[in-house]
């Protein structure tokens, strides 16, 4: 291997580590806030990539009909719950959220169907996947607060193979790829550096910092940060569990339905894509610890390169090495964490 082709293997490297580590965050974030494993997090990455790439062939996404029945479910769900003062208020709220929104963006696709550039597409494919995210809360994880990590995890499997399963009935078994959103190629020495590898990278650093001011300086992301630390010691301030649950997966959908639409340009995505992609990103999370996120960027980036060179020295064993970065870091954490004894 000359430095030539290890400046490339490296590009590619920081590339894919770059999507991992926005996955790594969304289950940090996820696990830290409501204990939940989100093994279907990758799922919001493939619904990101094909509904984009639906938009831009002219047809109705799937992720549409999707977000429709999901929608209504969790509000018949959410009106099932509703106690207490203020139900008037609260209903309203619920029938703004879960009713007329999907009903919103529905109306604003099937109204401007054939005449949205290209921002507008991004931003209804946006509009289409992201809710998904808290309406998953809400149908299947809400009612289970209280419940052992394990149950939430056995969970999470099955909206996996749910996602899954509807992924292939609303999009089908074809991959498919959107237009490049840059065309422009730089040349800096050996390197090829193309714009839209390149807005990859500056958008996740960009999403990155967003996230860094959003729970360091914005009193929502404190109390994200609070009900993480202490659930208990949230609701006794005033902070509700439920409300940052929703908020949470309403961050891990933003980011994953992100991370499919920057990688869309430049790989194919099929309806169950984005398992193996967020497996990496999962994985990325356990060397952070499930709690620390620049450990968990880290861990991204260490994974994407040794992906990029392992492809080039054992390619088929290529996924198997990847996976196998866990084992040391698993044991190393083993030798230093303290086990109390079980009663």
């Amino acid at each position: 291997m000359d430095s030539s082709i290890a400046i490339f293997l490296a590009q590619d490297g920081i590339l894919n580590g770059s999507i991992y580590a926005l996955l790594a965050v969304a289950f940090v974030i996820l696990f830290s806030v409501t204990r939940v494993i989100f093994v279907a997090q990758g799922d919001f990455v493939a619904y990101g990539g094909l509904t984009l790439s639906a938009l831009e062939r002219g047809q109705t996404p799937g992720s549409l009909w999707v977000l429709l029945v999901f929608g209504i479910v969790a509000g018949l769900l959410e009106l099932g719950r509703a106690r207490g003062f203020g139900l008037r208020q609260r209903y309203r709220a619920i029938i703004l959220a879960y009713f007329l929104l999907p009903c919103a963006v529905a109306a604003a696709h099937w109204l401007g169907m054939g005449e949205l550039n290209g921002a507008c597409r991004i931003l209804l494919a946006l509009a289409l996947v992201v809710p998904l995210g808290p309406y998953i809360y809400v149908i299947f994880f809400k009612g289970l607060a209280n419940s052992s990590t394990l149950n939430l995890l056995i969970v999470s499997v099955g909206v996996h193979w749910v996602l899954t399963g509807v992924g292939l009935l609303s999009f089908g078994a074809e991959g498919y790829r959107t237009n490049e959103m840059l065309s422009a190629v730089y040349q800096i020495g050996p390197l090829t550096i193309t714009s839209q590898s390149l807005s990859v990278i500056v958008l996740t650093v960009a999403i990155m910092l967003v996230l860094y001011f959003f729970f360091n300086r914005s009193l929502e992301g404190k109390a994200l940060r609070a009900t993480a630390i202490s659930t208990r010691g949230a609701r006794l301030v005033g902070i509700s569990a439920e409300s940052a649950g929703t908020r949470a997966f309403t961050m891990a959908s933003a980011i994953g339905a992100a991370s499919g639409i920057l990688i869309s340009p430049i790989t194919t995505l099929y309806y169950d894509s984005g398992f193996l992609i967020g497996l990496k990103g999962f994985i990325a999370a356990i060397i952070g610890g499930f709690a620390s996120y620049p450990a968990a960027v880290i861990g991204a980036l260490g994974i994407g390169l040794a992906e990029a060179f392992c492809s080039f020295w054992a390619s088929a064993l290529k996924d198997a090495i990847v996976f196998g970065l866990v084992i040391p870091v698993l044991i190393w954490r083993s030798l230093l964490s303290t086990h109390p004894e079980e009663e």
